[in-house]
C-alpha cells in the first residue's frame, strides 16, 4: 500500500543558464548550516568540476542535502536537491535526474523572465507532472520587472501543456545572492519562506515499505576506495550494506550481486550507513560494469522499473589518432586503444552520447546533443592527458523507412541590437532559417525566433558574434526531425596554409598577414598544411611563413627593419570547432590545440581538389 513519507522531500533545481541557480543553492546550504561557523567556502560550491567554474554554467547533475525545520510541527525535514545543467547540450543529465524527483524549483531571472533553456528544462517537469515552485531570482538588480517575468512564466506553462494543478504555481521572490525571500517582492532577511515553500508544496515520496526492494540506477560515479558507485533513489522497500541484491542489465538478463557500501549525502558529504529505505536517494558502492538505466532489486523480487529514455544525438563528430607531424610530442594517451576505451568509458556516465566504430579503425563517430556537449568532452579529454583529432560536427541525417531523408531541426532564439537585425535576418535566412516571431524587447533589443535546421547552426556562432559586435545573444534547442533541406555555403573564407616545416618568422608572417588574418606569432613551430590564419576569400593560400629575410649590404630604413604585426586572433576550442571546414581537422594535444588540412601535403591537397582522388579523404 502506498503512503506518503513525510520527513523527506526530493527536489530538482531547474534554471536557464546564468539565472542564478547556483548562487542560490550556495544560500540555501549556508542558511541550513552545512558548512562549519569557521569554514572557508567558495562560491558556487555545486559547481566542483573545474570547466564548470570556468565556463559559470552547470554541466554535470550533483546532489546535496539540507535540513530545516517543518514551521508547524517542528520535525526536522530532509531535503535532497538535484542540481541540473541549465544548457539544452546537456539535456540527458535533465532527464534521467527527473526520475529521482517528486518537486522541482524554477529559477526565473527577474529581468530576462523565462528564456529558451527555461522552456526545456522545464518541459522535462511537466511532461512527468512534477509539481514546481517558480522563485523569480535577482530581485536586487535595479531593472528588475517580477510582474513581467511572473508573467511569461505563466504564459509557459500554458505553451507546455501544463494541467490545472500545475498552473497552479507558488511563487517566491528571492535575491539568491544575499540569501533573502519573500512570498511578495518584500524579502525577509533569511530565505526561510523558500523553505517553507518546499515543505508545503512539495510532496514526500509515494512509498511501498513492504515490498521488496527496487531502486534505478539514474546517475554513476567512481570512489577510489570502494570502486564504481550507482546512486538512486529507493523505488520500494529497504536495503541495509553487505546485503545481496540483483542487477537487472539493459537486455534483461539478471546478475546477483552485493551492495557492499551505502552512502548518502549529508550536505555536500557523502557519508556512509548501515540502511535506507523507500524515498531515499542513495549511492551503492562496490558494484562492477554498472550502467545507467539498470534495476537494483531484491534477488527474490527480479522486476525491472522502466528504464531512463533520452533524446537521441543531433550532431556528430570523429575522434582520431592524432596523424599529424607532431604526434605524440604532448599527450600521454595517443593510441586508438586509449581512445577507444575512453569513449567507451565516457558512455557509461553520459548516456546522451553515442560512440561507434567507423570503415577506418583508428577513426571513431561520436555523437552528441550539440556542439557544446561534444566540445567539453573534447576539452575533459585533453586535460586528461590525451591527444587526438576530430573532424568538423555535422547534423545526423535520419532515412526513413519510405526513403525519405530527415534532418533535427532547432527552434532558435535571438535578442539583437536593431542595427544588427537585418543582416541577422539575411545571414540566418540563407541557412534555411524560418523567421517565426519579432517583438522588440524592454532594454530596446529586438526578440527574433526562428525555425531552422541544426546543420544550418553550426559553425554559426562565432560569425553571429561577429556581426553583432559581440552584443548578440542567441540560445537554441532541438524540436525535432523534419524532411531535408538543400544544401548552401557554410563559410565563405578560406584559409591561409603553412607551404613548410619549420619556426615561423615575422618576415614569413607579414607576408601572410597582408592576406588575411594570423592565428600564430612569431617563434610557433608548424608543418605543411597546418593552418596559421584565415583570408577573406573562398580559396585557400599556401605562405611560407618560417620564410626568414635575407640579409644584404643595402641599408634600410627604420621602418623595413622594424616589422610589426598586429596581435593573432586567439580562438577558443569552441571556437576552433565552429571555424572548421570539410576538408579541415582539429588537434588536440594537452598543450596545443592546432588547426589543420586532412591531407598535409601541398602537391597531393591541390590534386585531390582537381581530380577528387585520394585516399585520406
Amino acid at each position: 500500500m502506498l503512503r506518503e513519507r513525510k520527513d523527506i522531500r526530493n527536489i530538482a533545481i531547474i534554471a536557464h543558464v546564468d539565472h542564478g541557480k547556483t548562487t542560490l543553492v550556495d544560500a540555501m546550504l549556508k542558511q541550513a548550516r552545512i558548512f562549519r561557523e569557521n569554514q572557508q567556502v567558495e562560491d558556487r560550491v555545486m559547481d566542483s568540476n573545474e570547466l564548470e567554474r570556468e565556463r559559470g554554467i552547470t554541466i554535470l547533475a550533483k546532489n546535496t542535502s539540507i535540513v530545516v525545520p517543518d514551521p508547524q510541527s517542528g520535525d526536522m525535514i530532509r531535503i535532497n536537491i538535484v542540481d541540473t545543467p541549465g544548457h539544452a547540450d546537456f539535456g540527458g543529465e535533465v532527464e534521467r535526474i527527473m526520475n529521482m524527483v517528486d518537486g522541482a524549483l524554477l529559477i526565473i531571472d527577474s529581468v530576462e523572465g523565462p528564456k529558451p533553456q527555461t522552456r526545456f528544462v522545464l518541459k522535462q517537469a511537466i511532461e512527468k507532472k512534477i509539481p514546481t515552485i517558480v522563485v523569480i531570482n535577482k530581485l536586487e538588480r535595479r531593472d528588475a520587472d517580477p510582474k513581467n517575468a511572473l508573467d511569461k512564466t505563466f504564459d509557459l506553462f500554458v505553451e507546455l501543456n501544463a494541467d490545472n494543478n500545475l498552473l497552479d504555481f507558488p511563487i517566491v521572490y528571492a535575491d539568491g545572492l544575499q540569501g533573502k525571500a519573500g512570498y511578495d517582492e518584500h524579502l525577509n532577511d533569511n530565505l526561510q519562506p523558500l523553505f517553507e515553500t518546499i515543505i508545503r508544496r512539495i510532496p514526500g515520496p509515494m512509498i511501498e515499505e513492504d515490498t521488496p526492494f527496487q531502486m534505478l540506477v539514474t546517475n554513476l560515479g567512481y570512489d577510489e576506495y570502494s570502486g564504481v558507485t550507482a546512486t538512486g533513489r529507493i523505488h520500494a522497500g529497504t536495503i541495509k550494506s553487505g546485503e545481496q541484491i540483483s542487477r537487472i542489465k539493459l537486455d534483461g538478463s539478471v546478475e546477483k550481486t552485493m551492495a557492499k557500501y551505502l552512502f548518502a549525502y549529508i550536505g555536500l558529504e557523502r557519508v556512509s550507513i548501515k540502511e535506507a529505505k523507500a524515498g531515499d536517494i542513495i549511492t551503492i558502492a562496490g558494484l562492477k560494469e554498472i550502467q545507467i538505466g539498470e534495476t537494483l532489486t531484491n534477488p527474490e523480487y527480479t522486476v525491472a522499473l522502466p528504464s531512463i529514455e533520452v533524446q537521441k544525438p543531433t550532431v556528430r563528430m570523429s575522434f582520431g589518432v592524432n596523424t599529424s607531424p607532431f604526434a605524440g610530442r604532448e599527450g600521454k594517451y595517443s593510441t586508438s586503444r586509449k581512445i577507444w576505451e575512453r569513449l567507451q568509458e565516457e558512455t557509461k556516465t553520459n548516456i546522451a552520447l553515442r560512440v561507434s566504430q567507423t570503415e577506418q579503425k583508428d577513426v571513431f563517430s561520436v555523437s552528441g546533443r550539440g556542439e557544446l556537449h561534444l566540445c567539453i568532452l573534447i576539452e575533459t579529454m585533453r586535460r586528461e592527458g590525451y591527444e587526438f583529432q576530430v573532424s568538423r560536427p555535422e547534423a545526423i541525417i535520419i532515412t526513413e523507412e519510405d526513403g525519405t531523408k530527415t534532418e533535427p531541426f532547432e527552434e532558435l532564439h535571438v535578442d539583437v541590437n536593431p542595427d544588427f537585425v537585418g543582416v541577422v535576418i539575411e545571414s540566418l535566412g540563407s541557412r534555411h532559417g524560418r523567421m517565426e516571431e519579432m517583438s522588440n524587447n524592454p532594454d530596446g533589443t529586438v526578440h527574433l525566433r526562428f525555425t531552422i535546421p541544426t546543420r544550418g547552426l553550426l559553425g554559426y556562432r562565432y560569425r553571429f558574434l561577429n556581426m553583432t559586435h559581440g552584443q548578440g545573444i542567441m540560445n537554441s534547442f532541438y524540436i525535432g526531425n523534419c524532411p531535408l533541406e538543400g544544401s548552401f555555403e557554410t563559410r565563405d573564407s578560406g584559409s591561409i596554409i603553412a607551404i613548410e616545416e619549420g619556426v615561423t618568422t615575422t618576415y614569413g608572417l607579414k607576408n601572410a598577414e597582408q592576406r588575411g588574418i594570423l592565428f600564430v606569432q612569431p617563434g610557433v613551430e608548424v608543418y605543411e598544411g597546418m593552418i596559421v590564419g584565415e583570408t577573406g576569400r573562398p580559396q585557400d593560400l599556401a605562405i611560407n611563413v618560417v620564410k626568414k629575410k635575407h640579409l644584404t649590404n643595402m641599408r634600410q630604413s627604420i621602418r623595413d627593419i622594424d616589422e610589426r604585426l598586429k596581435v593573432p586572433r586567439e580562438m577558443s576550442l569552441d571556437e576552433l570547432v565552429e571555424y572548421l571546414s570539410e576538408d579541415e581537422l582539429l588537434e588536440v594535444t594537452p598543450k596545443n590545440l592546432r588547426l589543420r588540412k586532412r591531407i598535409l601535403n601541398t602537391h597531393d591537397r591541390l590534386r585531390y581538389q582537381k581530380t577528387g582522388e585520394d585516399s585520406e579523404l
